[in-house]
């Protein structure tokens, strides 16, 4: 016999149950994929004092590079830090033989930045506040030896 189950809704994530959700999750993830083969990858951008003004952060996963977070000071920002972060980090993503490239990123965002550095959007996800929408953009490469 199935015991009766309970579902709750919350306007926050209860500590246990949410460690219970993580947890099963990542042991069901690694039951069917590789995912210690998951490497980590980021570049800062720092002034010679060694503050750090801007980084981008992600991952690589065989030949596919995420780009998770990208971030300049606002006293830095429109001064190529972004961009030479992103080919920074692509850099060090093609040295690990990444030929796909990609990342989310909201209209309010980077997105202009993202499609100058060669990336296309492949989906946009539309319904939030002010028309704002979230875009998943894509670059591609031949090869993972830069020109």
């Amino acid at each position: 016999m199935k015991p009766t189950l309970t579902f709750t809704v919350h306007d926050d994530i209860p500590h246990e149950a949410g460690r219970l959700v993580d947890s099963g999750l990542g042991a069901a993830n690694d039951e069917a994929a590789p995912l210690l083969e998951v490497e980590r990858l980021s570049c800062f951008a720092r002034l010679p004092t060694g503050e750090v003004v801007g980084g981008a952060v992600g991952r690589t996963w065989g030949e596919c590079c995420e780009l998770q977070q990208l971030w300049v000071d606002r006293a830095h920002r429109r001064q190529g830090i972004g961009r030479r972060l992103m080919q920074q980090f692509e850099d060090g993503a093609l040295e690990r033989g990444c030929t796909t490239f990609y990342l989310e990123t909201f209209s309010f965002q980077a997105p202009a930045l993202y499609l100058g550095l060669g990336y296309e959007v492949r989906f946009e996800l539309r319904g939030f506040p002010d028309d704002i929408v979230k875009y998943l953009m894509v670059k591609r490469v031949d090869s993972p030896a830069r020109e």
